[in-house]
């Protein structure tokens, strides 16, 4: 092919690309601006229609001419982060409680000493978090865009209306989470509102992404493999609109990951512990990253964990479990009635889900640890997180973002699919809708998975390469 035509093929291509990526950007922006989420259907539709843009963009992107594709892919990832935090968190208010446990911290008092409720705490509330009641003790205005949340466990009886989901009672997060809360909130005064965390989301995209693709060259694969993270639907409405903690976690686990297949296990370990110690999943990867120097990469993780916790144990002592215990109960975790364990409730009994997920679960862990590649721990952190979701198929889609870059890393894109089935889920709740939601959704995952497993190998054995089709 002479230059010209080349030239012409690959000015083609990018402009193909940008087509794409502009209207993924219009579906964010249409989602995340001039949607109303409180709608039952905007959510599951601007969900739908995100993924059915985002896919396509997805395999187009591998057209990107090579000098300019890091650029491009960087470009959208910002792009995509800007029309995501143009509205407030629009299906969780999850960083509400982010805000006010950062709040408090700054405060000079534990988060795990008091729950939002307490009215101790009344001079720290901002007028974006907490409103008192009506008259008739109701809330009229729903004066919050991320939901209104009310309770009336306060002295005197009265009611108190808030941003805070379960605001009676204590924070669940873990202590480097906590500290991300308190570092997030430290410089701005109580008045700014939920931008502080979306902004710090934005960071977190983007530092995962320029990771990503900062890999991806020093090993020679193309940047367009980053866009599976990059200009993911999950990253713009989780990671940065709705501003998730997952974040940290992904982009820990991440640096875990990376730092020990570049022989830094002690790094890796510290990492790896502060990653769990931000929000518990990421230790499912766990087993995926026992090759190198075992010991110390778990002392190093065990060390980090505890040492995250000491301030807060010497101020609160055992309250630092806050509502997690009850919070697996709240959760259905236990088996019974809740979407938990979908596919294993299929076939056995609910009394049986968490048990047999718990065996499941042991074994693929056993199998990762044992085959376990030390170029590419990913393909074992991607089996690890992926069984655990479907497994366990919590309705959150946000506990996929710590898919997302071992997806990309290891080249298994079929795992992306759980992020949407998670996303409906979610958004169709437990009845009339969400038990078949989640088995259809899913039951389709794994048919995608399978299926695209089977002609993986079927190409690996015809070409005589493990990883031939992965470049």
């Amino acid at each position: 092919m002479s230059e010209p035509t080349t030239r012409r093929a690959s000015g083609i291509s990018a402009a193909v690309v940008a087509l794409a990526l502009v209207a993924l950007l219009a579906v964010v922006v249409w989602w995340t601006v001039t949607t109303d989420p409180s709608a039952e259907w905007a959510s599951p539709l601007g969900t739908l229609a995100a993924w059915s843009v985002f896919v396509p963009a997805a395999l187009v992107a591998r057209r990107i001419p090579a000098r300019v594709s890091a650029a491009l892919v960087l470009l959208g990832s910002l792009l995509l982060g800007a029309a995501a935090i143009a509205a407030p968190p629009a299906t969780s208010n999850d960083s509400a409680r982010y805000a006010w446990d950062g709040i408090v911290q700054k405060a000079g008092i534990s988060p795990y000493a008091h729950v939002p409720a307490d009215e101790t705490l009344r001079p720290l509330r901002p007028a974006w978090l907490f409103q008192d009641a009506g008259p008739d003790g109701t809330c009229h205005s729903n004066p919050f865009p991320t939901g209104t949340e009310t309770t009336t466990n306060i002295p005197g009886g009265s009611t108190l209306c808030t941003a805070i989901n379960r605001p009676a009672v204590p924070t669940v997060y873990p202590a480097v989470a906590e500290l991300y809360f308190l570092a997030v909130r430290l410089i701005p005064g109580s008045e700014v509102g939920f931008i502080v965390f979306q902004l710090a989301g934005l960071l977190l995209s983007l530092a995962v992404t320029v990771a990503l693709l900062a890999f991806l060259r020093r090993t020679g694969r193309p940047a367009h493999h980053a866009v599976w993270w990059a200009w993911s639907p999950l990253v713009a409405f989780e990671a940065i609109n709705g501003a998730h903690v997952d974040a940290l976690g992904t982009a820990l686990a991440l640096a875990a990951a990376l730092l020990l297949v570049g022989g830094r296990t002690l790094g890796s370990g510290v990492a790896f512990g502060a990653a769990v110690a931000t929000k518990l999943i990421p230790a499912i990867s766990a087993p995926a990253l026992l090759y190198r120097r075992p010991v110390r990469f778990v002392a190093a993780a065990i060390a980090t964990f505890a040492v995250a916790y000491v301030p807060y144990v010497l101020a609160s002592g055992w309250a630092v479990l806050g509502y997690l215990p009850e919070y697996l109960r709240s959760e259905g975790y236990d088996g019974q009635d809740s979407p938990r364990f979908t596919l294993l409730k299929l076939v056995l009994p609910a009394s049986w889900a968490a048990p047999a997920a718990l065996v499941l679960l042991l074994g693929l862990a056993i199998y990762v640890w044992r085959t376990t590649d030390s170029a590419r721990p990913w393909d074992g952190q991607v089996l690890m997180a992926g069984g655990m979701l479907l497994i366990v198929s919590p309705s959150y889609p946000w506990y996929a973002l710590l898919l997302l870059p071992f997806v990309v890393l290891s080249g298994l894109y079929e795992f992306t699919a759980i992020a949407p089935a998670l996303a409906l889920m979610y958004f169709t709740g437990a009845e009339p809708y969400g038990q078949s939601a989640a088995r259809w959704g899913l039951g389709a995952v794994v048919v995608i998975v399978v299926a695209a497993t089977v002609v993986r190998r079927r190409r690996q054995h015809a070409s005589g390469s493990r990883w031939s089709i992965r470049r």
